[in-house]
């Protein structure tokens, strides 16, 4: 079975274009649910509501998913809270 860390692993790698940083880091994913072998439920959001990245974007985790074996993929698209930046990112980025 895929676990948790697998997956982050893999969402680590998914750049957003924005901002050049990966979905992970910056605090985009807020849940992952391993339903099944087969299924997995993301939880995610964008930086802004208007994001033009984001259909993109969900096509880049649902890819990455299945590459992982899971079949069925579900994103589910949230803006409540709505983004902010993770503390050890505003560090990062001197802000």
């Amino acid at each position: 079975m895929i676990t948790k860390e697998r997956i982050i692993e893999e969402l680590e790698t998914i750049i957003d274009p924005e901002i050049g940083l990966d979905l992970w880091t910056l605090g985009l994913i807020y849940n992952i649910n391993i339903e099944s072998e087969e299924k997995v439920i993301i939880t995610l959001t964008y930086t802004t509501p208007l994001c033009p990245y984001g259909p993109a974007i969900n096509t880049e985790v649902t890819d990455a998913m299945r590459s992982l074996g899971f079949k069925a993929v579900e994103i589910d698209l949230t803006f409540d809270p709505p983004w902010k930046p993770p503390e050890n990112l505003r560090e990062m980025m001197g802000v």
